[in-house]
């Protein structure tokens, strides 16, 4: 195949070299530009038509760059060559030259954002075949190490299941909780907790809690966070899924009801009754060992206890789940906000690599409330993490390049067609005191973030006031939606006031993408210098 590729001055040296290997005929061509995302079509079939006119029959493809403005139909109509854009980045125009023949270009999107998108189906589809494949479910159940919690199977064998705990749930008023467990739901998670209160008996609400949170829920287990028997007994008579937890102290008192109504529980190698809780590895296993006899006949997953870093110990508590994993294939349980809650971290990789480590183990059980601001998104954090290893898992390959991945804060690639041009004759400004502040005639605005459960059901929210009086809200999903209808609507007339609104309203779309709190006026992120001195 004869591939015409065109691009500017600044990107030719690099593109010359990422596709000099390429088994295609490929010609790159230089346009009179420097930036080769300025091209437009009308330039591009001028180019074409100056230098390759005697040559239009011979080509079968033209690549444009990948970040150009406009779609390139125009160029396939008047050349009468398929036209389609290449990658944003010029590096990765060699893995375009490579699936060619594999990929169905696009007149609108860059190629290498249609191979993202590709991967991505492909690792929805098959952990949706595996998930729907009903008779490779009921045959993996039948093994030891997975059990059914509610109509969830969980194990080993299954993607690790999420399990987002709704903390201090008879505190929360009803509205409270159907928002928690609605956002839960909307995160990923694939069992809600309830979260009761230590030290307390709130067993009279419990019929309550469950009935309300499960319509909400679905078809996900719910499940009852407590040591207190007499609330287990009433969660038990009223339709729980799933208990957290069992320990030596308490297993006496609610084992047989369990067993009767088949109802797992999470088993602690602990004693809070007599404050027992064994520390190292060879504790923890004999623990669960003796917990696991006293409680036989009872289907369990088992909790080694995952620490804090530097509290008792995250790499003992590891290796208790090894060790008591070498021996017994049961499902196990992993207290991943244990971690994420008592570090100063954003959680993302704090998940990512907790869920690796997770799956290397045997886990089939990831906890997590989101009980601070840097922990908020967790659950969706380990739901992704979890597709994520068990893709690496059945692929045999390290958790990269799947389809599906965690890189929010940075990019997965450097790029290298970005080269600084040369700037020996551009005279270079800054700005030597700050503009006078003038109030704009045409009124004020007070901007903020709406926050949904998800992204999508997120909006800004633009108030704009005239002689510091509200007479308009404009709403919007982007910063473009809101600003364009600021212009439209002719409520800004001085420039460094619509620079400002600009500004502000980009911040308020990232803080609504990350979950950041936005406070006008304010900076999102902290300055990194500041922790290097």
């Amino acid at each position: 195949m004869k591939v015409l590729i065109i691009t500017g001055h600044l990107a030719y040296p690099l593109i010359k070299e990422v596709v000099a290997g390429s088994k295609e005929n490929v010609i790159v061509h230089v346009a009179e530009t420097q930036v080769a995302a300025f091209l437009t079509p009308k330039q591009i079939i001028k180019e074409v038509n100056t230098h390759f006119s005697d040559q239009l029959d011979d080509i079968d493809l033209i690549l444009v760059p990948g970040l150009i403005k406009k779609g390139t139909r125009e160029i396939t109509k008047e050349l009468g060559i398929p036209t389609f854009k290449g990658s944003t980045d010029g590096a990765d125009l060699a893995m375009v030259l490579n699936l060619i023949e594999s990929i169905e270009l696009s007149e609108d999107k860059p190629a290498d954002k249609l191979i993202e998108e590709e991967k991505r189906k492909e690792a929805f589809k098959f952990i949706e075949e595996f998930e729907n494949d009903e008779e490779n479910i009921k045959e993996l159940l039948k093994k030891p190490n997975n059990i059914l919690i509610g109509k969830l199977p969980v194990g080993e064998d299954f993607p690790m299941r999420v399990l987002s705990e709704i903390a201090n749930a008879p505190f929360l008023s009803k509205e409270a909780l159907i928002n928690k467990c609605q956002y839960f739901v909307d995160s990923g998670a694939d069992m809600i907790d309830i979260g009761m209160a230590a030290g307390e008996d709130f067993s009279d609400k419990i019929p309550e809690l469950i009935e309300t949170l499960r319509p909400i829920a679905g078809d996900r287990p719910l499940s009852i966070d407590t040591l207190n028997p007499k609330e287990i007994k009433v969660a038990a008579e009223n339709g729980i899924d799933f208990v957290l937890s069992l320990d030596l102290g308490n297993q006496s008192e609610v084992a047989d009801i369990l067993k009767e109504k088949d109802i797992p529980a999470v088993l602690l190698p602990t004693n809070f009754t007599e404050g027992i809780s064994p520390k190292t590895p060879k504790e923890r296993v004999e623990a669960m060992h003796q917990l696991i006899k006293d409680t036989e006949g009872l289907r369990y997953v088992a909790d080694l206890i995952l620490d804090p870093v530097n509290s008792s110990s995250i790499v003992e508590s590891i290796i208790a789940c090894h060790e008591f994993h070498k021996e017994n294939p049961a499902p196990m349980f992993f207290g991943v906000g244990n971690v994420t809650e008592l570090m100063d971290a954003d959680s993302g990789g704090v998940n990512v690599l907790l869920a690796g480590i997770g799956m290397e183990l045997g886990v089939s059980i990831l906890f997590t409330p989101e009980e601070s601001g840097k922990t908020r998104g967790s659950v969706y954090e380990l739901a992704t993490a979890s597709k994520m290893m068990f893709l690496a898992k059945n692929r045999k390959s390290i958790p990269k390049d799947l389809g599906i991945n965690l890189v929010a804060f940075k990019d997965k690639h450097k790029r290298n067609d970005i080269i600084v041009n040369e700037l020996d004759r551009v005279p270079e400004t800054r700005q030597t005191k700050p503009m006078k502040f003038i109030r704009d005639k045409a009124g004020s605005f007070r901007i903020n973030v709406d926050y949904g459960t998800t992204v999508e059901n997120s909006r800004i929210v633009a108030t704009h006031f005239k002689k510091n009086k509200p007479d308009l809200v404009i709403v919007g999903h982007t910063a473009q939606e809101v600003y364009e209808e600021i212009v439209t609507k002719e409520l800004v007339t001085r420039m460094e006031h619509a620079a400002y609104l600009g500004s502000e309203l980009q911040k308020a779309e990232i803080a609504m993408l990350t979950g950041k709190d936005y406070v006008q006026d304010f900076e999102l992120f902290k300055n990194p210098d500041m922790f290097k001195k």
